[in-house]
């Protein structure tokens, strides 16, 4: 396995994705794509960043990508170009009456529906 995504939105579960993608790629020695759609670059490239940091002081190989466009199709397209062999994104949860009560519909199904690769759904 020679690189994988990670879908990045600087939440704490992207957060969370980040560090078991981190985990990943030092053992089987691949590359982190870091993959974040946002319409301002230069915000963009804040969010990214957090990313950035903790990966360089793991001395894990990566890239960023951030372009414009909805998350799943940017990710997708990411993917594609990069050829990447697995993804890794968050999931957030909802919250009805102060409980969790299901993951949210939002980024991490639109990504799924984007990507035939093996993907990995952080809590």
């Amino acid at each position: 396995m020679t690189s994988c995504a990670l879908a990045f939105d600087g939440r704490e579960t992207s957060r969370r994705a980040l560090e078991l993608a981190a985990s990943f790629a030092t053992v089987v020695g691949s590359t982190v794509h870091v993959i974040h759609a946002a319409e301002d670059r230069d915000a963009g490239l804040q969010v990214v960043g957090v990313a950035e940091a903790m990966l360089s002081m793991q001395r894990v190989p990566f890239v960023t990508h951030v372009e414009p466009g909805k998350p799943g199709e940017v990710v997708a397209q990411v993917i594609k170009r990069t050829r990447c062999d697995a993804l890794f994104a968050g999931a957030h949860l909802s919250h009805q009456h102060g409980r969790p009560s299901a993951v949210v519909v939002s980024h991490a199904e639109e990504i799924l529906r984007h990507t035939d690769i093996p993907v990995v759904i952080q809590p």
